[in-house]
């Protein structure tokens, strides 16, 4: 099998860049800042740069993230950050080869159209393996032998969950919720029960800061929006309990999923899910409250990453060093 040298990350929040032999290189929003002209549409920044014209552009300029395996629409700037990612981080075009993380549960069509990106970004030899593999071997447990885990990925775009063994999934699912989601609802709930309007970036500022699954949490932040009457600005200290019928509903579906998932599975398969716990990961992993919530609403016990912005990306770096591993999963999936 060829050497590769790099593993890449594109998810709905970042992308992130493994480079073997000088570990995590990239790490920058998965974003396309773009105006129309009269042809199309040209852009004007990407990644970190994108980032920071959120909420502060012309009305006619699009900030978006594009889907490698979504609509073809989203082809060509997909294209356009992922080279421009790769040439940060001294990817040599049509040469470099590299193993590209995915999401569980991808159609073939969808798979194939991650390799049309990366083809069209001048990548060499490409693999694609499951996110969930990655994320247990980053936290440092085996995958390779018959004792089972669980993964909850709690992404920007998206929740996947996967039970694991012998280097493969048993059973996965994926959940069209993440990090975003949780933006959009803070927003409308603000806009629906103190009439204040306010942007994502402030939306995501709040759930970082003061989003909480703990009941009666008195973390607050003072925010200004805009009064959605009068148009004017407006000041608002915004507290944690203000969030939650906001934040909540997301977090119980999620508990939905996992359950309905645990109650098809062989009695020992959820013995050895109950011993070894399930692992959650992701952005939205950093949750005040989470893990209490989940082994509130759970019967089973759980386990937060250490790392869990980086477990899935630091995984995937882990396999480039370990060529038999990633020949067990690439034979398997």
């Amino acid at each position: 099998m060829k050497k590769i040298k790099f593993a890449i990350e594109i998810g709905g929040g970042y992308t992130c860049i493994y480079v073997r032999g000088q570990g995590l290189a990239l790490k920058e929003p998965t974003l396309v800042a773009a105006e129309p002209t009269a042809d199309g549409y040209k852009v004007i920044a990407l990644g970190n740069d994108a980032k920071k014209l959120v909420g502060k552009t012309k009305e006619n300029i699009e900030i978006f993230t594009p889907s490698p395996s979504g609509e073809f629409s989203h082809y060509e700037y997909s294209v356009i950050l992922l080279k421009h990612f790769l040439k940060k981080v001294g990817f040599k075009a049509h040469e470099d080869n590299a193993l590209v993380i995915v999401p569980c549960g991808l159609s073939a069509k969808e798979k194939e159209n991650i390799l049309s990106v990366c083809e069209g970004a001048n990548m060499g030899y490409v693999v694609l393996v499951p996110s969930v593999l990655c994320s247990c071997i980053g936290e440092g447990r085996s995958i390779d032998t018959s004792k089972v885990n669980m993964v909850v990925d709690i992404g920007g775009t998206a929740t996947d969950l996967a039970v694991i063994n012998m280097s493969t999934i048993l059973k996965g699912a994926t959940l069209g919720i993440g990090g975003k989601s949780i933006d959009a609802a803070i927003v409308n709930y603000l806009a629906y029960s103190q009439e204040l309007v306010i942007g994502l970036p402030t939306a995501e500022s709040l759930k970082n800061e003061v989003g909480s699954l703990y009941l009666n949490d008195t973390l607050n932040m003072e925010i200004t929006g805009v009064d959605a009457q009068s148009k004017s600005p407006k000041g608002a200290v915004i507290l944690s309990n203000d969030l939650r019928n906001a934040i909540e509903p997301f977090f119980s579906e999620i508990v939905r999923a996992i359950d309905t998932t645990i109650n098809t599975l062989p009695p020992e398969i959820v013995a050895d899910i109950i011993n070894n716990k399930i692992l959650v990961v992701g952005g939205c992993a950093k949750m005040q409250g989470l893990e209490d919530y989940l082994k509130k609403n759970l019967k089973y016990p759980v386990e937060i990453s250490k790392d869990v912005d980086n477990t899935t990306i630091l995984g995937a770096g882990k396999l480039l060093s370990d060529q038999q591993l990633l020949d067990s999963i690439l034979k398997k999936i």
